[in-house]
């Protein structure tokens, strides 16, 4: 059952905070990647291009778990776990927003023509680590 996150974990994701994404490759192992992260309609959010391994995990197996570390108090640290949703829509907006949040610059520097961005958003189901964001 997806669960509603509470102000804490949104406000840590507002932070210049980032992402360990764990996805399953096809063999079962984890596949570990580093992404820029918002909290998207109040849920845990961040963007990748199709294609990519994450986003193949992903679209064969939603399950995932991202792990967050607040960087003004380093001991802190969200695990949420739970299913992704890719979503097209606005994902260009997400990612001109997220290299606004991450490198101060109005769009994406690395646009490529060949690469359609997507834009992943959660279905948390556990939140774990340790911090207020933890019940």
């Amino acid at each position: 059952m997806t669960i509603t996150l509470p102000q804490a974990a949104l406000d840590l994701l507002a932070k210049k905070v980032h992402g360990h994404i764990i996805t399953l490759n096809r063999d079962g192992t984890p596949h570990v990647t580093l992404v820029w992260m918002e909290a998207r309609d109040g849920t845990v959010s961040f963007n990748t291009a199709r294609g990519r391994q994450k986003a193949r995990n992903l679209e064969r197996d939603p399950r995932i778990v991202v792990s967050v570390q607040d960087t003004e108090n380093p001991r802190q640290y969200a695990v949420f776990t739970g299913t992704a949703r890719l979503i097209d829509d606005g994902a260009i907006e997400q990612i001109d927003r997220l290299a606004k949040k991450y490198l101060g610059v109005d769009l994406y520097p690395a646009h490529r023509a060949d690469e359609a961005r997507v834009r992943v958003d959660m279905d948390v189901t556990k939140i774990s680590g340790t911090g207020p964001w933890v019940g």
